[in-house]
Formats: C-alpha cells, sequence, structure tokens
C-alpha cells in the first residue's frame, strides 16, 4: 500500500516536499513515479526514480525546479517541489511498478497506486 502526503497550499515561488511510503513491501527492484492530474485533465508524469540505479526521470516542465529521491531507510520517495506555479496546482498520486525505460512516463506502466494528495498554488 503507498501512502503520499505533504501536499497543501502555498504561494508561487514557493516549496513543497512530497512524500510516498510504502508499507508492507519496499521499493527494492521497482520504479516509483510521481504524477499529477487537474481538474479536467489527464494524469501527467511528473518524475521517476529507479529503486536500483537510482537514476530519475522528469516531465520537461519540472525539470531544475524538482527533485525525487529516495530514502531507503523510511522506506519512502520524495518529491521537493521548489519555485512552485499556479499550473503546478493538482492532486500528485505516486505509483510503482516495473515500466520498460520508453513506459516510464505513462501511468499504465505503474500497478500501484496511492490515494493522492492535493497540492494548490496560490498567484
Amino acid at each position: 500500500q503507498l501512502q503520499a502526503s505533504g501536499g497543501g497550499v502555498v504561494q508561487a515561488g514557493g516549496s513543497l516536499r512530497l512524500s510516498c511510503a510504502a508499507s508492507g513491501r519496499t521499493f527494492y527492484n521497482y520504479r516509483v513515479g510521481w504524477f499529477r492530474q487537474a481538474p479536467g485533465k489527464e494524469r501527467e508524469f511528473v518524475a521517476a526514480i529507479d529503486a536500483g540505479s537510482r537514476r530519475s526521470y522528469y516531465g520537461d516542465s519540472m525539470k531544475g525546479r524538482f527533485t525525487i529521491s529516495m530514502d531507503n531507510a523510511k522506506n519512502t520517495v520524495n518529491l521537493q517541489m521548489n519555485n512552485l506555479r499556479s499550473e503546478d496546482t493538482a492532486v500528485y498520486y505516486c505509483g510503482t511498478g516495473r515500466p520498460i525505460l520508453s513506459e516510464i512516463s505513462r501511468p499504465a506502466g505503474y500497478g500501484y497506486w496511492g490515494q493522492g494528495t492535493q497540492v494548490t498554488v496560490s498567484s
């Protein structure tokens, strides 16, 4: 089971740190992805990390602002979001799976999802 947390309301230019915690399982040998979904829009790829290599991947508009990392001791995957913009407002979801590299930005590649956490950026 995955639990996403850390969402909230922040002003444009501010920062938030989201966490995705796994209970009853570890992220070993999986890829963990963060996606977001705004009302009326499709789920959008934010970032992903490979639990083995620790290599990270980002959506284009997130590069340079967001950082994904893994904390083995706490069994969490974190998403540090800086310089937030109003267009970052969405529900953020974390998922795990074993998508091939070419599918890493697609929700269909992830079989397990958390419940989502709301991020609201006010301008």
